[in-house]
């Protein structure tokens, strides 16, 4: 009886636990999309974390560009930027998965999975949601990064000087090789000039680019189709050009160098390649319990022992088929014996 009972409540603990431990990792992992958003709103929107306040030389050219007016001015705006990088992928992914849903046969389909004993989540609801919680999570990472190299370093933009205005009289510039450290050089909008001096990398190109690249990758490996081979290259090839075009139109602008776009290309192309690769294993189906086990084979002889050959033992029965085969051939016309069965019986009878 106390078997039965311990029988019974090993699968309840099981349940349990399994239970606790999706609870947890769905709790983990809500902190830690929390915590990058609150990260990004800190750098983005506050001055928790001041810039770092780097010199420049005296009539330098490189930083005395005309100022392009503010960035609601552009041709790529940070509005449009921003747009296109949340809805390109978020319409891509949705209408390649419900696609890929609807055309699939039933055994090639991921099974529903269950998570706790209320929670069943439909295979297509569930990989939309692993695709774009890690998108947006790589989003908000790469303005982490981005964010973060442009407060570390501190590089002045192209129109640096104009907007800073420096007093070169008061500073005693009198040759281009002079040095100026002073942090009270600029004498213009403070807020210009802190912007200005938050180039590197340009998080425009870093956000464009992994948005470009994500979305790439996911048509490159999710999308299954024939007969239209030029289809992918060309959807391909256009996000790229987008977020190409990003960087150029912040070069043209003055508003970035182009090693600061060139860093922005790698930084959003590195984190993209990385989720992708990492995260979501290039966006493979997740495989159950049931695909992942083989089916039973029949176990076969083990190789490298030889087989014992057992010595064949014969019933009464087959003698007396044998026997009676070799008489039946036999040319003489003695007459058989009788068999021993047939001995016995008469025997017993005298």
């Amino acid at each position: 009886m106390e078997s039965g009972k311990r029988g019974g409540k090993e699968p309840i603990r099981q349940r349990s636990g399994f239970k606790l431990a999706v609870l947890n990792m769905f709790y983990f992992q809500l902190v830690i999309m929390a915590g990058t958003v609150l990260l990004a709103y800190y750098f983005e929107y506050t001055d928790t974390f001041p810039v770092h306040v780097q010199g420049f030389f005296c009539f330098d050219k490189s930083y005395s560009k005309p100022y392009p007016g503010p960035e609601d001015n552009s041709r790529a705006p940070p509005v449009l930027v921003y747009s296109l990088v949340t809805a390109i992928p978020t319409v891509t992914i949705l209408i390649g998965e419900v696609t890929s849903f609807f055309v699939k046969s039933d055994g090639a389909q991921e099974k529903t999975i269950v998570t706790a004993d209320c929670c069943y989540f439909n295979p297509l609801l569930r990989r939309i949601v692993r695709f774009l919680g890690v998108y947006s999570f790589g989003l908000f990472t790469t303005t982490i990064f981005a964010n973060a190299g442009q407060v570390v370093t501190g590089n002045q933009t192209p129109h640096f000087l104009t907007t800073c205005r420096p007093n070169y009289t008061a500073l005693g510039c009198q040759s281009p090789l002079q040095y100026i450290s002073e942090r009270r050089a600029c004498t213009g909008n403070p807020y210009l000039v802190a912007s200005a001096r938050k180039s590197f990398p340009s998080k425009d190109a870093a956000l464009s680019f992994y948005s470009a690249i994500y979305t790439v990758m996911y048509v490159t490996l999710a999308f299954r189709t024939k007969g239209t081979r030029l289809s992918k290259p060309t959807l391909c090839l256009v996000l790229l050009s987008l977020a190409v075009l990003v960087g150029v139109v912040r070069v043209t602008e003055h508003r970035n160098h182009w090693n600061d776009v060139l860093a922005g290309f790698i930084t959003g192309g590195a984190i993209a390649a990385f989720l992708v690769s990492c995260v979501i294993n290039y966006f493979k189906q997740t495989q159950t319990p049931s695909q992942a086990t083989p089916a039973p084979q029949r176990p076969g002889p083990p190789t490298g022992i030889p087989l014992l050959s057992l010595p064949r033992v014969e019933s009464p029965l087959e003698k007396l088929q044998g026997y009676r085969i070799l008489r039946s051939h036999d040319p003489q016309p003695n007459p058989s014996p009788a068999p021993p069965d047939v001995l016995l019986c008469l025997t017993s009878a005298v």
